[in-house]
């Protein structure tokens, strides 16, 4: 039995998203975020000795990073849906969204996020880290132009893995600049199986109000 151990208010829910498109059975370990430093708790590090979510485990198997978690369920358990076939130009295309999700549009995200805690709000970054944001945000948008997701015009994984770059980059950038991601982001926030990770899930800031 799958289980996904998942901390709120972080990129786990999106793997409970993938499950419910799957209608898989898996469990959930629920962990709270501390109240006062928003860290996760000391008892996922027996999880995984990082003590980040998500974590997911499978009989002996216990996998860390979403693309990879990703990867591991729609191979192991998603009968060829939400990825094109392997080998396909198409599955090419796929690999690289899943991967520049965390591997290169995470960045100037994160580091807005980061240096806003600064005394001085980073204020001798900020410019390079908005031509950043405007590069990699411009770019998803650009994507989407015409179409409803990011490979074939189908739902995937991809879709998947980028929807938490979608859901905060307006908390943490200018909204309205990147129509085609808004309106990305209402249409994967409506679908039934993201609602039904809603409800399992928990406390979520970024999903819809």
């Amino acid at each position: 039995m799958l289980t996904v151990h998942h901390l709120n208010n972080s990129r786990s829910q999106r793997i409970l998203w993938l499950l419910e498109e799957l209608e898989l059975a898996y469990d959930i370990k629920s962990y709270a975020r501390d109240l006062e430093t928003n860290l996760a708790p000391p008892e996922l590090e027996a999880v995984h000795p990082l003590g980040k979510s998500p974590v997911v485990t499978d009989g002996e198997n216990t996998i860390i990073e979403s693309g990879a978690i990703i990867d591991y369920i729609l191979r192991r358990y998603g009968n060829g849906r939400l990825m094109p076939e392997t080998g396909s130009a198409s599955h090419e295309k796929y690999l690289q969204w899943l991967h520049y999700a965390e591997g290169s549009a995470m960045l100037p995200l994160m580091l807005r996020m980061y240096t806003g805690r600064l005394p001085d709000g980073g204020e001798a970054l900020q410019p390079r880290i908005n031509e950043e944001l405007n590069r990699h945000l411009g770019y998803m948008n650009a994507a989407l132009e015409g179409v409803d997701w990011f490979v074939d015009n189908a739902l995937s994984g991809a879709d998947i893995q980028l929807s938490f770059v979608v859901e905060i980059a307006p908390l943490l950038h200018p909204q309205g600049q990147f129509p085609n991601l808004d309106a990305h982001r209402a249409r994967f926030q409506a679908l039934p199986a993201y609602r039904r990770a809603l409800e399992k899930g928990g406390d979520y800031a970024f999903g819809p109000g």
